[in-house]
């Protein structure tokens, strides 16, 4: 017996909405098959967490009205901190909920031919080149989510660096969440041609306190041969906020995708991070901090898999977990046959601050290749007495002594955000959450 799902909107609508904001009919059409391929895929299922009863597909609006920004001086206190206020040549891109609500170019940017602007803009203006790499790297049909991601898509942005143009500013993107019945469904779009180079890093703040609505988040970034992304994000989404989010890069050959992410959500969340190392010689670094708290349920699994020959992938995750909440990482480093002499590096270590907090680090090797190297460390504990020793020993107190312990053990992620502002906001959060 099959039970039909119900799905917060029908065929007609998502036609009607993708005609309503003049997408091409090959988006159209994507969206339409991908809704009704929905109904027989199966949910995600992540290793040690059950998600039956979490929400993913149910809710009131795809839209919501927001005002724009005609400067940053405009911009929200939050949102304005995270901006470079003195980087006048640096390239941002705000979206207020579903709203493309600010942009700004940096005259490189445009001298050097590279695009950057929101999904809608891109799939109008730019139909061609984002048809070429759009659902890509993410399929819509690997899950019931990548396919509703498909359909109901409605925000994000498109960053599209030619061949030869290497970019020496950062370019931004903030996506603000600030209406409590706004869902968000954006795709991120970020593709460097051969030879090319770009930093991005993006931005998800809630300002509404607790909610109740969904994420779901694809992020495709593209590195052409010898092409470097670094792609550095920090989410500080909602509580009441249940979120999926699915970044993956593909890395061709002699290429470098570099991610730096800080993961402080308040709500449950599902993250898979994949770097698909495809060219020989190509390189994928991945470092994620995360703090859990409350009664929160995340999971993170973070995987690099080598098919080029001499590749190598690393993975660094630290995470804390206090009151009651629990935080699974799953690290898969894995190497297919024929890559041979590549490399495969992977670190887990959790720190539980509670009693009650849960934390659980799981690395896995998957060698199909006899000539690599491949190694692993994994960890969960407690604050060392050891080091608290140390510190009031020397006249510091023993909650200041614990901050210094925590902001020490995250610190190799947190240094990697390229922009300054970013960092210190990542930093501000970390205090807050484990304060």
């Amino acid at each position: 017996m099959t039970t039909e799902t119900k799905w917060a909107f029908d065929q007609d609508y998502i036609t009607s909405f993708s005609k309503e904001m003049n997408e091409p009919e090959w988006l159209t059409e994507l969206r339409t098959q991908s809704l009704a391929k929905a109904e027989d895929l199966s949910m995600p299922r992540p290793d040690k967490t059950k998600i039956d009863k979490w929400n993913f597909t149910q809710f009131e609006k795809l839209l919501v009205k927001s005002d724009v920004f005609s400067s940053i001086e405009e911009l929200p206190e939050d949102v304005k901190a995270l901006v470079d206020q003195e980087a006048k040549e640096n390239s941002l891109y705000v979206q207020r909920n579903n709203k493309p609500a600010y942009l700004q170019l940096s005259k490189e940017m445009q001298e050097q031919g590279v695009v950057f602007t929101d999904i809608f803009t891109a799939a109008r203006e730019y139909s061609d080149l984002l048809k070429k790499y759009f659902m890509t790297a993410v399929k819509n049909d690997e899950h019931r989510l990548t396919a509703l991601h498909t359909a109901f898509m409605n925000g994000g942005a498109f960053l599209y660096v030619p061949k030869n143009v290497q970019l020496n500013n950062p370019i931004q993107a903030i996506f603000l969440h600030d209406d409590a019945e706004a869902n968000l469904f954006n795709h991120v779009l970020v593709v460097a041609e051969d030879n090319s180079s770009v930093t991005y890093v993006e931005n998800y703040i809630s300002t509404t306190g607790k909610v109740n609505g969904l994420v779901n988040i694809v992020t495709e970034a593209i590195a052409g041969q010898n092409a470097k992304i670094q792609y550095g994000s920090v989410d500080t989404l909602a509580e009441g906020l249940t979120t999926y989010v699915n970044r993956r890069g593909h890395a061709g050959r002699d290429a470098r995708i570099e991610w730096a992410l800080g993961m402080m959500n308040d709500g449950n969340t599902i993250s898979e991070n994949t770097t698909n190392l495809v060219g020989d010689g190509s390189y994928g670094d991945t470092k994620t901090v995360v703090v859990g708290r409350g009664e929160q349920t995340q999971n993170f699994t973070t995987s690099i898999i080598h098919f080029g020959k001499n590749s190598e992938g690393y993975i660094l995750k630290h995470g804390v977990v206090k009151d009651s909440a629990t935080s699974i990482f799953n690290g898969i480093g894995k190497i297919e046959h024929g890559a041979s002499k590549s490399n495969a590096v992977q670190e887990s270590r959790v720190l539980m601050l509670s009693e009650k907090a849960r934390g659980d680090a799981n690395p896995i090797l998957l060698i199909d290749e006899d000539d690599v190297t491949a190694g692993h460390a994994a960890s969960v504990g407690r604050v060392d007495p050891l080091q608290l020793y140390y510190l009031m020993s020397r006249g510091i107190p023993k909650h200041e002594a614990e901050r210094l312990v925590i902001h020490g053990f995250l610190a190799p992620v947190v240094n990697e955000l390229p922009i300054e502002g970013v960092k210190k906001q990542l930093v501000e959060v970390i205090e807050r959450k484990v304060k």
